[in-house]
């Protein structure tokens, strides 16, 4: 493995001067939202002091950096979630049955403008806002209404 490695760095240092000589780049800090920097380019260098293992595993498999399944989408497909909601928790609850019934694996919950901000229905700040661009929830029992008869063991869903 240390031969190749030779040759990588070899190859990344060449590919790098000239990157250096000829790329243009725009005027902007390519950073993550961590603050940490982002090369221009990853290797198997990049990754110094990694273990594999503990680092990033096998597909389905504790830390899960290379996802949930074992097989990935080789053995099942992509989630398909529909983003929905709209009115009363009643009335998202017959859309969510309806999309399920045609094949949708899962849900995510558009809620209404109170609902996002943290307000109930009857405060007097949701006036004309309620159920007009999502769902409005604004108890647990709103939530149970909302997934009466989901099987959420078989569907994915998701809280926007």
């Amino acid at each position: 493995m240390s031969g190749s490695l030779d040759k990588i760095r070899k190859e990344h240092e060449r590919w790098y001067d000239n990157y250096r000589k000829t790329a243009r780049e725009r005027n902007a800090k390519f950073i993550t939202t961590s603050s940490v920097p982002v090369n221009p380019l990853a290797t198997p260098l990049s990754v110094k002091d990694t273990d594999y293992l503990r680092d990033v595993g096998f597909p389905g498999v504790y830390p899960y950096t290379r996802g949930i399944h074992p097989s990935m989408y080789r053995g099942r497909l992509w989630t398909m979630r529909m983003f929905s909601g709209f009115a009363t928790p009643e009335d998202t609850n017959k859309r969510y049955h309806f999309l399920w019934n045609k094949g949708q694996t899962g849900f995510s919950v558009a809620f209404d403008l109170p609902t996002l901000m943290g307000r109930d229905s009857d405060d007097p700040w949701s006036l004309g806002e309620v159920g007009k661009c999502g769902v409005a929830v604004c108890s647990l029992r709103d939530m149970e209404v909302l997934f009466d008869r989901i099987p959420l063991g078989d569907v994915s869903t998701s809280m926007t």
